[in-house]
Formats: structure tokens, C-alpha cells, sequence
């Protein structure tokens, strides 16, 4: 049978065996770099800025702007650990925090209930994307972005360009507004989808199904793992954890607006292509996503705190996604070169 070649380039006990410290340091550099640069950054900017940056305001600040980020970016994550991309988590989430208001302010249905159907509403989506790139057999990147795209047009029609505004149970607004312990809970809802998701990818054979379909797709069929099924699957599981992103933003924000969502989408992807830069570069991981999404927001939280242009956010998302990309390519070459 084809066997399924594994892309990752973090080291082997084999080949640390007999390397000196310096050349240790070298080898596992492009596995553990951007955890020894995120550390970095968190005492630089502790000790340029100690009277705001290490400090627990700032620390639930970092959380519960991010929190979103690292949902969309998790769930962007989930399709290329099987090869696929999904665009709709920045499209997605416009159109879902949308009517997690809208289905209140102006219909009266019970914000419960109300969140149920915006998730039902999610996994259909994820339906949808997998039936056109499975069986339909568009491009991923194509059919997420036309998707997205008609997702995007509905905001627009629903709200006729304008902010949805209205009063809102208390109960709602205490889905991201509760603290535990100091700390938003929005917090906690990443902590615990994170440890599931590393879980089902690292210790289930659901994980295994889906980087074997991402390694080699041919191959995994040809060893009897049912691909279509699984490739759906991780769409509507994108789909779900991008609807229950837009409830907490709404939850947050609490107005809808089709301004409000498409800044999402770039840092999402940006947060999951570095995962797949760094703990286990070459193969997309949770916590390498989960270090990508932190450098980010510890990042842009030290330069804008020195008073950074607007401008700053984007850049530096760019500019550590090329940087990362850069390094475990470059390692990727490195190691392929001296295995022939």
C-alpha cells in the first residue's frame, strides 16, 4: 500500500544525537523559534513598558480583543490539517454576528435560541463549502471565497447598510462579558476548544484521517480512510466554531454591522499559517496556531502602547507571516536536501 509521507521538520532524537549545543540550538531554531521570539517580546516589552504592559489590565485587554482571533484562526486551522483552505471565517462571521442581534432586536426570539440557529446556520455553511469542493470538486480557496462572498452580500441586504442596534438580555451579553478569576471567559472557551482540538488531531484516529488526507490525499483513499466524509467534516467544524465566533462578537460589540468582521480575516489566516511555522513546522498544529495567534497580539499590543500609526497592525502581521514562512521553508529545503 502508499505509504503517507510526513512533511514536518522538527527534529528527531536520531539526528540531535551527536550534534554539539550551537548546532542543537541551530536545528531545533526553526521548530521552536517563534515560542524562544514570543517569550522575547513579552519581556522586551515588559521592560520598555512596566508600568502598562505587564500588567493584568493589559493581559485582559490582550485576551478579550484576541479571543476572537484565535477562534477564527482555530477554525481556519481545522480544512489544512486537510489540505483545504476556508475563507468564510472572515466572511462568516459579518453575517453571524449580524443576526445573533438582528434575530432578537427584530424578530423577539430568545437569544438560547437564537444562538442555536446562528450555529445550525454555521454547519450548514460547512455543508455547503465541503459538498462544492468534495463533490463539486472547486478549488477550496475558490468555492470558500464565493461562498463568503454571497454571505457577505446577505449582511449587506439585511441590514440595508445599517447598524442593528437594540436591547439585549443580559444573559447574552454575559457570554463574553463574565469574568472568572480575573480573566474573561472568552478566554476559557479558547482554552478548552484548543486542549479538544489538540486532542482529536494528536491522540484520535479522526486526527490521523485528516493529516493523512493532507499529506496525500490519493494515498489515503487508496488505504481505505473515507476522505470525502472527513473533508466535510472539518468544513462544518470550521463552519461551527466560525458561527460561535460571531455570537461572542456580537455578545461583545453588542451592534451588527457589515463593517465589523472582514478585519478578522487576515489575522485568522495569518495566526493559522504560522502554526504550521512552528512546534511541528511543515504540518499545520494547534498550538503552533494558538504561539502564531499570541505573537501577534503581544506585538501589536507593545507597538501600539509606543503610540504605532494604524498602519502598524497589518504590517506586522505580514511581516511575521513572511519571516516564519521564510525560516521553515528554509529549513524544509535543508532537510529534504539531506535526506537525498
Amino acid at each position: 500500500m502508499p505509504g503517507i509521507e510526513s512533511h514536518a521538520v522538527e527534529p528527531t532524537k536520531d539526528e540531535l544525537k551527536g550534534l554539539s549545543s550551537g548546532a542543537k540550538i541551530i536545528r531545533l531554531a526553526p521548530t521552536y523559534g517563534l515560542v524562544i521570539l514570543m517569550f522575547f517580546l513579552l519581556i522586551l516589552f515588559s521592560l520598555l513598558l512596566p508600568d502598562t504592559f505587564p500588567t493584568l489590565l493589559n493581559l485582559r485587554a490582550i485576551l478579550s480583543d484576541k479571543a476572537i482571533i484565535a477562534l477564527l484562526s482555530l477554525a481556519a486551522m481545522v480544512p489544512m490539517v486537510a489540505g483545504r483552505i476556508d475563507l468564510t471565517v472572515g466572511y462568516g462571521i459579518v453575517l453571524w454576528h449580524i443576526l445573533a442581534i438582528s434575530l432578537q432586536t427584530m424578530f423577539g426570539i430568545p437569544w438560547p435560541i437564537v444562538v442555536l440557529i446562528v450555529l445550525a446556520l454555521g454547519v450548514i455553511t460547512g455543508i455547503l463549502n465541503g459538498i462544492l469542493v468534495e463533490v463539486a470538486r472547486i478549488d477550496s480557496f475558490i468555492a470558500t471565497l464565493g461562498t463568503g462572498t454571497i454571505l457577505y452580500a446577505l449582511a449587506l441586504w439585511h441590514t440595508g447598510g445599517r447598524q442593528m442596534v437594540g436591547q439585549l438580555p443580559d444573559g447574552f451579553y454575559k457570554l463574553s462579558g463574565t469574568f472568572i478569576f480575573g480573566l474573561p471567559i472568552t478566554a476559557y472557551y479558547v482554552v478548552v476548544i484548543t486542549f479538544a482540538l489538540w486532542i482529536i488531531l494528536e491522540y484520535t484516529p479522526i486526527g490521523r484521517y485528516l493529516y493523512a488526507i493532507g499529506a496525500n490525499q490519493r494515498a489515503a483513499e487508496l488505504n481505505g480512510i473515507p476522505t470525502r466524509k472527513f473533508v466535510i467534516g472539518a468544513f462544518v467544524t470550521s463552519g461551527t466554531m466560525t458561527a460561535l465566533a460571531g455570537v461572542l462578537l456580537a455578545s461583545k460589540l453588542r451592534i451588527g454591522q457589515a463593517s465589523v468582521g472582514l478585519e478578522f480575516l487576515l489575522p485568522a489566516l495569518v495566526g493559522a499559517f504560522l502554526g504550521s511555522t512552528t512546534i511541528k513546522p511543515g504540518r499545520v498544529n494547534v498550538w503552533g496556531t494558538i504561539v502564531g495567534v499570541m505573537i501577534l497580539a503581544i506585538g501589536i499590543s507593545g507597538i501600539q502602547q509606543f503610540g504605532g500609526s494604524f498602519w502598524v497592525e497589518p504590517m506586522f502581521n505580514g511581516s511575521t507571516l513572511l519571516i516564519a514562512i521564510g525560516i521553515a521553508g528554509y529549513a524544509q529545503r535543508k532537510k529534504g536536501a539531506k535526506s537525498k
